[in-house]
């Protein structure tokens, strides 16, 4: 099985996950334009078990349909490499950006199309929401929650 690096901009946190991404995904809502910098969060989401390396601060948000999310960032050079959500152990999040790899897999999916800058355009094919998708149930579908942070 492979193995995939991904690290801050001056190396001091880094997380190694195995195997192929269960989903690689964009997200427009605000908070992550907010959190990343940019106009969207790239985050491929990958199963445990993975491997921190280094000191991450942590900074806890609250999703739109209740959910926890816990963003890990470097305290030296203050880059979002990863994150969590509160009682889902079995995957993480990872920013895209951070393994420095442009052959790394496009995104199938992109959520909270509603705050998509006009200007930004998606690889043909990719299944787009207007916030963050729930199912029948009013549960938001697994591969979604696990990918992205869904703050409006």
């Amino acid at each position: 099985m492979s193995s995939r690096t991904a690290s801050c901009s001056c190396g001091q946190l880094r997380i190694q996950v195995e195997g192929e991404p269960r989903g690689v995904g964009i997200c427009h809502c605000l908070a992550c334009q907010q959190r990343t910098g940019s106009v969207f969060a790239a985050l491929a989401s990958f199963s445990a078990p993975f491997k921190v390396f280094g000191t991450a601060t942590e900074y806890v948000r609250v999703g739109d349909q209740g959910a926890r999310f816990t963003f890990r960032f470097c305290p030296i050079c203050g880059t979002s490499v990863f994150h969590t959500e509160d009682g889902h152990d079995e995957s993480v999040s990872v920013a895209v950006g951070a393994f420095t790899d442009p052959s790394f897999p496009a995104p199938r999916l992109a959520i909270y199309e509603s705050r998509r800058h006009p200007w930004v355009q998606l690889p043909p094919g990719t299944s787009t929401f207007d916030k963050d998708p729930l199912d029948s149930a009013g549960a938001n579908f697994p591969r979604i929650r696990h990918a992205f942070c869904a703050q409006a």
